[in-house]
């Protein structure tokens, strides 16, 4: 319908002077007493030219439209102006083209050089961890284990989140023993644990699920480290629901209108931003995995009594690229 009515916005001049002309033949017919059957018959065959005129339009409009609609832009027999405003269209194609492969390209340098600079930081990572095991034991110490389990943390967080917004993705699906990974993660957190007294309740899983061992701990890493941040003193359990994996803390809880929003980018919320702990990207990225995964992730929580991460591990769609 739109198309129909632009054409007859383009043939509205030549109705008005076929109007116009009409009107004059009929005043001067009537003035010079023209017999009103010739009148009519002059009418009726000038009106048929004029309609066989505008269906001939009709079908070339119809037709531009749709080379231009298909991007055969100065295929046909089109006017002079029309010819220049398509060869400005495909220039400006052109311009429009070369600036996204600028950007991409723009885009892929910064990528590989904050990759490469993670992957140099874990050097003196490192070197920072064996240095502070040969401190003597003392609340200094303490502290700075953390901290540097916590710049870990942040670095494998960005390493991940470069690798997902890569063009490709390499997963390893396979079975995975969910326990392995469990354990692997709550090793890395013992003195977390230890330090802050927070007490674990774990008893193994025995679930298998068809995954990515890599990405499903990066998924339980980001899910046990957000638990820790805020359940001081507080317990942790882990645990599975039928073929759900979650991990439950009985910290602050997350306010109700925050909710929806937790898996935002940056989004920090309330807890976040009062204690300074959030950076607003694990959920984030958890999320992000899980849709390449075919899993799914969601939060439950109540203000002053606790938080639930719950992890789906059913397959399902996988999504490579989003």
């Amino acid at each position: 319908m739109n198309i129909f009515k632009s054409f007859l916005n383009k043939i509205r001049p030549q109705a008005v002077i076929f109007g116009v002309a009409v009107l004059c033949f009929g005043v001067v017919s009537l003035l010079t007493r023209f017999p009103a059957a010739f009148f009519l018959y002059s009418l009726l065959l000038i009106g048929t030219f004029v309609m066989v005129y505008w269906i001939f339009q009709w079908t070339r409009y119809c037709e531009k439209f749709r080379n231009v609609q298909h991007e055969y832009a100065l295929e046909g027999d089109y006017e002079a102006l029309e010819h220049l405003y398509l060869a400005k269209i495909e220039r400006l194609e052109e311009e429009l083209r070369d600036q996204e492969q600028a950007e991409h390209e723009s885009k892929q340098e910064q990528m590989d050089y904050f990759t490469l600079w993670l992957h140099q930081l874990k050097t003196p990572i490192a070197v920072m961890s064996l240095l502070q095991q040969q401190l003597p034991h003392t609340e200094s110490k303490k502290q700075i284990e953390q901290e540097l389990i916590r710049v870990e943390d942040y670095t494998h967080m960005a390493l991940s989140y470069l690798k997902l917004e890569g063009s490709t993705q390499e997963l390893d699906l396979v079975e995975v023993e969910l326990d392995t990974v469990i354990r692997k993660v709550i090793k890395k957190y013992a003195s977390l644990f230890i330090y802050n007294y927070i007490q674990l309740e774990y008893e193994p899983v025995k679930l298998k699920v068809i995954s990515d061992g890599k990405w499903l701990e990066v998924i339980v890493e980001q899910l046990l480290s957000n638990s820790l941040k805020y359940a001081v003193k507080g317990k942790i359990s882990i645990y599975t629901e039928g073929n759900s994996l979650v991990i439950a803390d009985n910290g602050p809880g997350i306010r109700a209108e925050d909710l929806p929003k937790v898996f935002e980018k940056g989004y920090t919320g309330l807890s976040g931003r009062l204690h300074e702990k959030s950076t607003g990207l694990g959920l984030f990225l958890s999320r992000k995995i899980c849709k390449r995964l075919g899993h799914s992730l969601e939060i439950e929580s109540e203000v002053g009594k606790y938080t639930k991460a719950i992890l789906h591990l059913e397959q399902k769609d996988l999504l490579l690229f989003d």
